[in-house]
This record gives structure tokens, C-alpha cells and sequence, in this order.
């Protein structure tokens, strides 16, 4: 067997050797660690979460058009969408945003978390109880106050939200069209460049009578629809 015990000092003797030639020996560099991926919070009731089959669209073509290092999350899992996604979300069945406000909900959802982005589709609940477009716009401004205690560089895409018809509210469709024509103007005077709000138009284009099941929750043309429309904002902040 051949002997190593001079190994080392070999090594020593072609280092000296290639110092006097004039060659630069390079220590080995450490592999850079991994980019922590983008953590997005989808936030609303249930168009987002139960099942929500628009946020398995969306997921998948952020991972198909190369968006591969982010990370939905949300105290809610799946909730039975049947496409392999990352299902964690936010969107809590039959809630309104005003009380998601007024009972101070958020925070702990964010501590648990920790987003980076938050996708927000909320009020739908709010305007089929007749709650104010006042009221409703209030109850975002306190949930992007608690959303930029959690992280001051939050990124926050609100939509205007889908329109609804059910049978039995005949006032919730005009009422959709009121609190959507406010929302521009809220995020312009609530948006800063650290923490921008982007408006997202999910309104637009959105045929309750083609793109709901119930008048309310979307069909699989409309969570088509509202990936298509959630993506390019989203794939802008990436």
C-alpha cells in the first residue's frame, strides 16, 4: 500500500511552488444558501377557500411558467379541490371582512405564517349582508395595518370581486358594482411604495350565469378566469 504520511507536506511544497510562478490559489467557496421561497397568503372567504379550485390553477402556472420557489400558506388546508397543488390558504367559509376586522382575527393568521403576499378576494359575505361600502373599506384598511405590523414590505393584491346574483339577494349585484367602483380609489390613497396594494380587476368579463355554480361561488370557467386574472399581478411581484 503506498504511504500518505507525506501528503501534507507535498501539499505544502506545490502550493510554495505555484505562489513563486505566479499562480493564485483559490479557497474553497462555501455553495451560496438556497432563496427562501415567496410565501403568499390567498385571503378571503370561501371563493378562496372551499374548494377554491382557482388557487390550484394559479399554482400551477406559476410552476410551469417558472415561478417554482414560492410557498401558499394559511392556517387552512385544501379544502378539496381534486388537483395536486399547494392548497394552505386563508379563506374561511361564510366570514365578512368587517368582522375579520373588528374581532381582530389577522394577526394571528399572519404570525402563523408570515406572508410575503397577500392575495385578498373578501366582501362578498359583507355585501350580501348590506354592509357599507364604507364599513367594508374601513375593515381593509385595518387589515393592511395589521398585515404591514407583520411584515412592513407586504405586497397586497386586492381584488374587485366577482359579481354575484344569487336568487335570493336581488340587491347583492348592484351592491358588488358600488363597493368595486370605491376600490381603486382606496388603494391609491392606501398604497406606499414599501408596501404597495395593487387593484386586481376580477370583475371584468365574469358571467355569473356562465361562471357560477350558485350565482356566487365560481364554476371551473370562472376559477379559470380568476387565476388568469390573479396571475399577471402576482407574477409581477416575483
Amino acid at each position: 500500500m503506498r504511504s500518505t504520511r507525506h501528503l501534507p507536506f507535498v501539499r505544502i511544497l506545490l502550493t510554495l511552488l505555484l505562489l513563486a510562478l505566479g499562480v493564485t490559489v483559490a479557497p474553497a467557496v462555501a455553495a451560496a444558501p438556497a432563496a427562501a421561497p415567496v410565501r403568499i397568503m390567498p385571503l378571503g372567504d370561501s371563493i378562496t377557500g372551499s374548494p377554491g379550485c382557482w388557487r390550484a390553477v394559479l399554482w400551477n402556472r406559476l410552476r410551469s411558467s417558472g415561478h417554482s420557489n414560492v410557498d401558499f400558506v394559511g392556517t387552512l388546508s385544501q379544502q378539496g379541490c381534486p388537483q395536486a397543488f399547494d392548497g394552505d390558504n386563508e379563506g374561511h367559509g361564510g366570514e365578512l371582512v368587517t368582522n375579520v376586522a373588528n374581532q381582530n382575527l389577522l394577526p394571528a393568521r399572519l404570525s402563523a405564517t408570515h406572508p410575503d403576499i397577500v392575495v385578498m378576494h373578501f366582501g362578498t359575505n359583507d355585501v350580501w349582508s348590506s354592509i357599507s361600502p364604507d364599513r367594508i373599506l374601513a375593515a381593509y384598511t385595518k387589515l393592511v395595518t395589521q398585515m404591514r405590523a407583520s411584515n412592513p414590505n407586504m405586497k397586497i393584491l386586492v381584488a374587485q370581486i366577482i359579481p354575484m346574483n344569487p336568487s335570493n339577494c336581488t340587491g347583492c349585484a348592484g351592491r358588488v358594482v358600488e363597493l368595486n367602483a370605491r376600490i381603486p380609489g382606496w388603494a391609491r390613497a392606501t398604497s406606499t411604495s414599501r408596501s404597495p396594494v395593487t387593484v386586481v380587476d376580477q370583475w371584468t368579463g365574469f358571467n355569473t350565469s356562465g361562471d357560477t355554480y350558485d350565482g356566487v361561488h365560481p364554476s371551473s370557467s370562472g376559477n379559470t378566469k380568476i387565476a388568469a386574472r390573479w396571475y399577471p399581478a402576482l407574477a409581477a411581484l416575483l
